[in-house]
C-alpha cells in the first residue's frame, strides 16, 4: 500500500485503511434501527424522504467534515472547526450543543433498549403492556444509563469491548435479517399492509403534516463527521475517500429504506408504534415463517446493541467538551478528571440531566408523546451544531484558502458551495419542519409541543454563550493550554473575519 498525502506538518502518513474499511466504519457509526416505525408510516413515500436527506445532508457531512478534519486535525473536532471560522463563542456552541443533543438522546434510545427487553417474553399482548408502562420505562432508564456511568467512570478500556460486539450483534445482523425476512414475506406473495404504486412514491405536498416525521430522517444520517478524521489514513484520500463515502451512503441508505419497508408490510400504518413496532414487525414475521421463538432472540440482540451505543456516547461527547474546557473554556469543576482520566464531574451532571428528562415520560401524556418531543428536541440542537459546520466550510475556504488540506471538497470553491450549501438548506427545512407536531402521532397539546421545542432550543443555545461570557482567566489551567493549539487566527494576530495574510499574497 502506498503512501498517503502529507500533512500539515509535512511528514508522510501511511495509509492504514482501505476503501471498504472505511465505508464499514460509516455505516457502523450511523445505523440504527430505532427509527425506523416513525418512517414506516409514509409507506413508499419513504423512499423519498430518505433519498432526499442523503443528497442534502449524509453526503454533505461526510465531504465537508473531511475536509475541515484534514484542514484542521487539532484538538477540538467541531469546536476547533467552527472556532477557526467564527471565534471560540460559536465554537464552543457548537460543541455544547453536540455534547447536549447526546445527553438528551440517552431516554429515547434506552427506552427502545427497555421496550425491546420487554418483548422477549412470550406473551406479545402482556410484552406491549409492559412497554408502555411509564414507571416500567423511567426505572429501566435510569438503572441501565448509571450503570453505562458508572462503568464510564472507570475508563474506556471498560466499555471497548462492550461497544463493539453490542454494535455487531445489536445493529449489522438485526439489520440484515430484517431486510431478509422483508423480501421474502414479499416474495412469498402475502398481503401487505402498505399501499403500493408509483404513484405512492411522491409525498403528498399539500399537507404540511407529511413533512413533519420525515425530518427525523436527518438525524438518522448524524455521526458520519466522527470518521472524518479517518480521511488522513485512506490511500489517495481524493479518490479513495469519496468512493467509500459512495458506498457507505448506499448501503446506509438501503439499510433504511428496506428496513423500513419491511416494517411497513406486515404492521399497519394506523398501528404502527414509534417505540414497538419494530419488535412487533420481528414477532410478525417469525409468527409468519414459524419460528415464533426467535422474536425474543432478536429483542435481547437489539437491546445489547443500544448498549453497546451508550457506552460509547456517554463518554465520547463528554470526554470532546472537557478538553475544550480545560483549555480555558469550562469552570475548574468541570475539568476535573478522575484517576482513569475520564472527565468524571462532567459525567455527573450528565446523568442529572438525564435523569430530570427522564421524567418527562410521566408529566406528559403517554412515553410515544415523549419519546417524539425528546427525539425532535435532540434533532434541532444537533442540526444547529450542523448549520455552524457547514457554514464554517464555506467560511474557511474564504478567509483560509491557504491552509494546507490534505482532502479538498471536490469542484474547488464552488464545490464548497453546492456540497456545504445543500446541507445547509436541507439541514435549515429539516430545522423548521421539526417545530411542527406531526398529526401521526398523539402529543397532547399541540401549542405544549411547540413550546417544548422552542424553550428547549433557547435554553441549551444560551447556556453556552452565557457560559463563555461569564468565563475567568483562572479557568485556563497550565496543562490544559499545554494541550490545546491556539486557533491560526490567533497565531496570526487577526479575526477570523479577516483573510489571512498569508493567503492575501498567494492570491
Amino acid at each position: 500500500m502506498t503512501n498517503a498525502s502529507p500533512v500539515k506538518s509535512g511528514m508522510v502518513r501511511k495509509a492504514t485503511l482501505g476503501v471498504m474499511t472505511l465505508a464499514v466504519l460509516n455505516v457502523t457509526a450511523v445505523v440504527s434501527l430505532r427509527g425506523l416505525p416513525a418512517e414506516s408510516v409514509y409507506g413508499l413515500t419513504s423512499i423519498f424522504y430518505y433519498l432526499f436527506a442523503a443528497v442534502f445532508f449524509l453526503i454533505p457531512v461526510s465531504i465537508v467534515a473531511a475536509e475541515l478534519a484534514t484542514g484542521w486535525p487539532q484538538k477540538g473536532g467541531v469546536f476547533r472547526w467552527v472556532g477557526e471560522a467564527f471565534g471560540p463563542r460559536w465554537g464552543f456552541v457548537a460543541i455544547f450543543l453536540l455534547w447536549v443533543e447526546s445527553t438528551i438522546w440517552f431516554p429515547t434510545v434506552l427506552t427502545f433498549a427497555w421496550v425491546s427487553l420487554a418483548y422477549v417474553g412470550p406473551n406479545q399482548k402482556w410484552d406491549a403492556a409492559l412497554s408502555s408502562n411509564k414507571i416500567y420505562t423511567i426505572v429501566a432508564v435510569l438503572v441501565v444509563y448509571w450503570a453505562a456511568t458508572f462503568v464510564t467512570l472507570r475508563g474506556v478500556k471498560s466499555s471497548s469491548m462492550i461497544s463493539k460486539w453490542g454494535g455487531i450483534i445489536g445493529t449489522i445482523i438485526p439489520a440484515g435479517i430484517l431486510i431478509v425476512l422483508g423480501f421474502i414475506y414479499l416474495a412469498s406473495g402475502k398481503p401487505l399492509q402498505i399501499q403500493v404504486g408509483w404513484d405512492k412514491l411522491i409525498p403528498d405536498f399539500s399537507n404540511f403534516d407529511n413533512l413533519v416525521l420525515a425530518a427525523g430522517i436527518f438525524l438518522f444520517y448524524a455521526g458520519m463527521e466522527m470518521n472524518a478524521i479517518h480521511v488522513k489514513d485512506i490511500d489517495n484520500p481524493n479518490r479513495n475517500y469519496p468512493l467509500a463515502i459512495l458506498i457507505s451512503s448506499l448501503l446506509t441508505v438501503a439499510i433504511f429504506v428496506f428496513g423500513t419497508l419491511a416494517i411497513g408490510f406486515v404492521v399497519p400504518q394506523s398501528q404502527i408504534n414509534l417505540t414497538q413496532s419494530l419488535l412487533v414487525s420481528y414477532n410478525d414475521f417469525f409468527r409468519i415463517f414459524g419460528i415464533p421463538w426467535a422474536g425474543s432472540v432478536i429483542a435481547i440482540a437489539l437491546f445489547a446493541g443500544v448498549l453497546g451505543g451508550v457506552t460509547v456516547w456517554v463518554a465520547g461527547p463528554s470526554a470532546g467538551l472537557a478538553v475544550v474546557g480545560r483549555a480555558g473554556y469550562l469552570p475548574p469543576f468541570f475539568q476535573k478528571l478522575n484517576k482513569n482520566g475520564v472527565a468524571s464531574n462532567i459525567l455527573w451532571l450528565q446523568g442529572l440531566i438525564v435523569t430530570f428528562v427522564a421524567i418527562m415520560f410521566v408529566i406528559l401524556p403517554s412515553v410515544q408523546a415523549a419519546y417524539q418531543i425528546l427525539s425532535q428536541l435532540t434533532v434541532t440542537l444537533y442540526l444547529i451544531m450542523y448549520l455552524l459546520m457547514f457554514s464554517a466550510g464555506i467560511h474557511l475556504r474564504h478567509t483560509e484558502p491557504g491552509t494546507a488540506r490534505p482532502y479538498k471538497v471536490p469542484g474547488g470553491e464552488s464545490g464548497m458551495w453546492i456540497f456545504a450549501g445543500a446541507g445547509l438548506v436541507g439541514s435549515m427545512i429539516a430545522f423548521v419542519l421539526s417545530f411542527v407536531p406531526p398529526s401521526q402521532i398523539a402529543v397532547g397539546s399541540p401549542t405544549t409541543y411547540v413550546i417544548i421545542l422552542i424553550a428547549g432550543n433557547a435554553l441549551f443555545v444560551a447556556i453556552p454563550l452565557l457560559v463563555y461570557a461569564a468565563r475567568k482567566p483562572h479557568w485556563k489551567t497550565v496543562e490544559g493550554s499545554s494541550d490545546f493549539e491556539p486557533f491560526g487566527w490567533e497565531v496570526e494576530g487577526r479575526s477570523p473575519s479577516q483573510v489571512a495574510s498569508s493567503t492575501k499574497v498567494k492570491s
